[in-house]
């Protein structure tokens, strides 16, 4: 399977830092990453993280930022 197969079907996934990608549907969703429940077309799903991913820093900073250094 290539990369941008359209006919392919992947997973949206987040991580604890909540940052997002793109996994394939047929493999295992790796250690520290869990499903979304969002899954299509490559496109589908990075257009789908376009819409929800709007604050691209990792969670510890936002939150260092923000003064709250809680893990």
């Amino acid at each position: 399977m290539a990369i941008d197969d359209s006919e392919a079907t992947f997973l949206v996934v987040i991580n604890g830092e909540e940052q997002y990608s793109v996994w394939p549907a047929h493999r295992a969703v790796p250690a520290g990453w869990r499903a979304t429940g969002f899954s299509g077309p490559r496109a589908s799903c990075l257009a789908h993280i376009e819409t929800v991913w709007t604050d691209m820093r990792p969670l510890s900073l936002r939150r260092a930022l923000d003064g709250d250094a809680r893990a």
